[in-house]
């Protein structure tokens, strides 16, 4: 009989990448494109997302010798990928123009409605609140997205963002009352 292969976590195949292993940084892509993706995109780099995640690569791979593990490789690499974001912003020069797109948020709670209408509602919804995280100062967004479109940890959003854990929980609940205040307007103003 063959033993089923055990999968290898991240810090064993930054383990085996850190020693040259070519192959053990390619799963660890493979294994976190689609977070690195979300990130950038949900951070506003819009068609430009696909090269942000792609220099974020190449950005972690030469710099994995500086990977200590104090936080997740995850968390680590999404880091590079907002910082990557960052760069992309201001080398556009347009603060105004940052093209935040929303990935499929989910509703909590979905209501049983027409199929029809659902999606309807569903997609205002969403567009009410794309609107609203792009009508906040870039800090408040980046935190939103961090915690609730990303789901990642208080941990992970203080790796991510290299903000000490008080400005972490401060500026979430700050950001939260104003996205909160810009929903109601919204809401108030479709009547």
């Amino acid at each position: 009989m063959i033993p089923p292969e055990v999968a290898l976590d991240d810090e064993q195949f930054v383990t085996r990448a850190q020693a040259g292993d070519l192959a053990a940084y390619e799963s660890l892509v493979a294994r976190h494109t689609a977070a690195a993706y979300r990130t950038a995109v949900l951070l506003g780099a819009g068609s430009d997302a696909e090269d942000v995640i792609q220099e974020a690569f190449v950005k972690g791979y030469r710099k994995l010798d500086r990977y200590r593990g104090d936080s997740s490789f995850r968390s680590w690499l999404l880091a590079i990928v907002a910082n990557e974001t960052r760069n992309l912003h201001r080398s556009r020069e347009r603060r105004d123009g940052l093209a935040l797109r929303a990935a499929r948020v989910a509703s909590g709670s979905e209501i049983v409605e027409d199929d029809a209408v659902g999606a309807v509602l569903a997609g205002e919804r969403r567009a009410a609140l794309v609107r609203a995280l792009r009508s906040l100062p870039s800090r408040d967004r980046e935190v939103i997205v961090c915690r609730f479109l990303l789901d990642l940890t208080e941990d992970e959003t203080v790796t991510m963002l290299g903000w000490p854990r008080g400005t972490v929980k401060s500026r979430t609940s700050r950001a939260l009352g104003k996205l909160r205040g810009l929903l109601a307007v919204e809401e108030v103003s479709r009547g």
